[in-house]
């Protein structure tokens, strides 16, 4: 590494930024190594397929060719690519916590079988894998959510610092150890959060947190919940059955109690646009009985744009609903769906018991299709 000479850029504006990632992306192109910001610590790297610049970094990190870097990504399309048949639990923390301060590490499956192998060659397999695992980061900076969406590939990184030193977060700190040592060092003023990211890993439904960085473990865990939500008019008698044939639905799955679906990070509940008022009705509890499920607690509960957001999957009875909600929370509508697919649920309210089971018979069936469809 020796004659290189650091090109230091400072984009003190828009304009500046887009050029200062324009020439970023000629580095690592022609097999150059950069520092970069990332909302959390700078991090140097460079394209996953240019070896030469691999090897480089690894000296430079004084890291071994058996121990991987991390792999930075600009969205989850990209992390499909690095491994595929992510658990539910991976694509919930990505889909909530990405662009952001989480790496995850998970683990990589066939990784020869992965798309980006099969696209580049055996030849970059060992700058991302390690030991079967993974580790995939998305940083929500500005420069490097920039930087990541103009490459065709993912970029290998580290800290920006020498083996054993502190990570850097901020420009003059990142110069102090590598300038001359790399081709380009972006300066983007101090980082956002100027400390390390959270590092988890993802092992299907379990979850182990190996730092605590700016996400907190109470974070991690509310990133990672599954919550689904079912709603009607007044949630007393449609989201409610529905409520409770999908709490007895998973618990089954995950042969435990419905008490214990919380151990699962799994979290149920329904609601009414115009709910709020009293409990479930006559009928609707004694359909329910007759299928071991008790609606006897159920209490109505009114539809928050609070409620909405905090979802996975908010699930219709009718299209009005549907509307309902989109209405509260418009840009919720990836995760509004009717419950049935392509009808609606008839509400039964003022029917008698044969009107709630035709009802229940089709909130079941909706139920169990749904749920089949999510990862869990």
């Amino acid at each position: 590494m020796e004659g290189i000479i650091t090109k230091i850029i400072e984009p003190a504006d828009d304009t500046a930024r887009a050029k200062a990632v324009h020439e970023a992306v000629r580095v690592l192109d022609r097999g150059g190594i950069i520092a970069f910001p990332t909302e959390t610590v700078y991090g140097v790297g460079c394209r996953v397929d240019r070896p030469e610049a691999v090897d480089r970094l690894r000296l430079l990190k004084n890291r071994s060719r058996e121990k991987a870097f991390t792999v930075h990504v600009a969205d989850r399309a990209t992390a499909d690519r690095v491994v595929h048949n992510l658990s539910g639990t991976a694509k919930r923390l990505m889909r909530k916590a990405w662009p952001g301060p989480l790496t995850l590490i998970i683990p990589a499956g066939n990784s020869a079988e992965s798309p980006l192998v099969k696209d580049l060659g055996e030849a970059v397999h060992d700058a991302m894998y390690y030991d079967g695992l993974v580790g995939l980061r998305c940083p929500s900076d500005l420069i490097s959510q920039q930087l990541l969406q103009q490459l065709p590939v993912p970029v290998v990184a580290a800290s920006a610092n020498l083996a054993g030193q502190s990570a850097a977060i901020d420009g003059p700190s990142v110069r102090n150890v590598l300038k001359d040592k790399i081709e380009l060092i972006i300066d983007g003023g101090p980082t956002q959060y100027q400390k390390a990211s959270t590092i988890v890993r993802v092992d299907g439904q379990s979850i182990e947190i190996l730092r605590e960085g700016v996400y907190d473990r109470r974070m991690v865990e509310r990133f990672a919940t599954l919550r689904l939500l079912f709603v009607c008019t007044g949630n007393t008698c449609r989201s409610p059955m529905a409520e409770a044939l999908a709490r007895q639905w998973l618990a089954d799955y995950y042969a435990c109690r419905v008490e214990e679906l919380a151990d699962h990070r799994i979290e149920v509940s329904s609601a009414g646009l115009a709910g709020g008022h009293g409990g479930a009705t006559t009928e609707a509890i004694k359909v329910m009985e007759q299928r071991g499920v008790s609606l006897g607690g159920h209490r109505s509960q009114s539809l928050t744009v609070e409620r909405v957001e905090q979802a996975d999957y908010v699930y219709a009875m009718t299209q009005s609903h549907q509307r309902g909600i989109l209405g509260l929370a418009p840009h919720m509508d990836d995760r509004v769906c009717l419950l049935l697919e392509g009808r609606e649920v008839s509400d039964p309210i003022g029917g008698d018991v044969d009107q709630y089971e035709s009802c229940a018979r089709n909130i079941e069936a909706g139920v169990h299709a749904r749920l089949k469809e999510i990862d869990l």
